[in-house]
């Protein structure tokens, strides 16, 4: 399939700031935009913010002032439309991977016959090579096999927007590699929406088209605070067709690494 270009302002994040403390808010002003069809990591240290973006995305958190917009409308709480994946599977266990999918596909898909709901739970099984574990519950797989029901599942609902927040964290390098490689060739066959947070320089140069770099807050000299934000965009332009394989040989690869890597080492907690 021929990638389509991305139409712009699918999401549009405008003056986003959340504060736990008053007089310190976690990160303000943050405006940025992902475009239908586009792949966005954002990447930066512990406590700058990343996971609080993605929840208010997702609409399991609110900001403190702001507002998102996804495809012309404000978003207010969870919603099926968009798709959320986490470092911890969340499958319920007493299910089999079959039914853990077609639970979401269900609550999705409420009209559906059961046959057309098998049928779509099948497919999207197949697409991250689990046919032969349809039938397993999670306790019977690995670490690496849960993540990828759990993306099978997000992808399954078919929603506008898939948010992920570090979904491979917690698996050893060569599982991550495998998994990379099949989200890149999935993405790139349903032409998904997609914000995903990081901590992996590699994996954001793999995976993304733009990489949003935070700045963590800090505090300033004489008792002030400066919060934190995103202080950088780079745009990813080696070609699409980059696996974890080739990554490393490819022109302008390690000039990009180097400009993340200067950034969380000399930037993200500069006052």
């Amino acid at each position: 399939m021929t990638a389509s270009t991305p139409s712009p302002e699918f999401l549009r994040v405008q003056g986003l700031a959340r504060s736990f403390q008053a007089d310190r808010p976690v990160f303000a002003d943050v405006d940025f935009d992902v475009a239908r069809g586009e792949f966005v990591c954002i990447i930066g240290h512990s406590g700058c913010g990343k996971t609080t973006i993605l929840n208010v995305l997702a609409g399991l958190d609110r900001a403190s002032a702001g507002h998102v917009f996804m495809d012309g409308r404000e978003v207010a709480g969870p919603s099926l439309e968009r798709g959320v994946v986490f470092q911890s599977h969340a499958l319920l266990p007493w299910l089999t991977v079959r039914r853990n999918i077609a639970f979401a596909v269900e609550s999705r898909r409420p009209d559906w016959r059961r046959a057309e709901v098998a049928a779509h739970v099948e497919k999207y099984v197949a697409m991250v090579g689990l046919s032969a574990a349809l039938d397993k519950k999670p306790s019977e797989l690995s670490g690496g096999m849960k993540q990828r029901v759990g993306i099978a599942r997000a992808f399954a609902i078919e929603p506008k927007m898939l948010l992920l927040d570090e979904p491979f964290g917690a698996l050893d390098a060569l599982t991550r590699g495998t998994i990379q490689d099949e989200l890149v060739a999935i993405v790139r066959r349903t032409q998904q929406t997609v914000f995903m947070i990081t901590h992996d320089v590699d994996e954001a140069i793999l995976l993304a088209d733009r990489v949003l770099m935070m700045r963590n807050g800090v505090a300033l000299p004489g008792g002030g605070w400066r919060p934190g934000g995103i202080a950088e965009t780079l745009r990813i332009e080696l070609p699409r067709e980059r696996t974890r394989g080739t990554l490393h040989h490819m022109p302008g690869y390690y000039e990009l690494r180097n400009h993340i890597v200067d950034f969380l080492v000399t930037r993200a907690h500069a006052a």
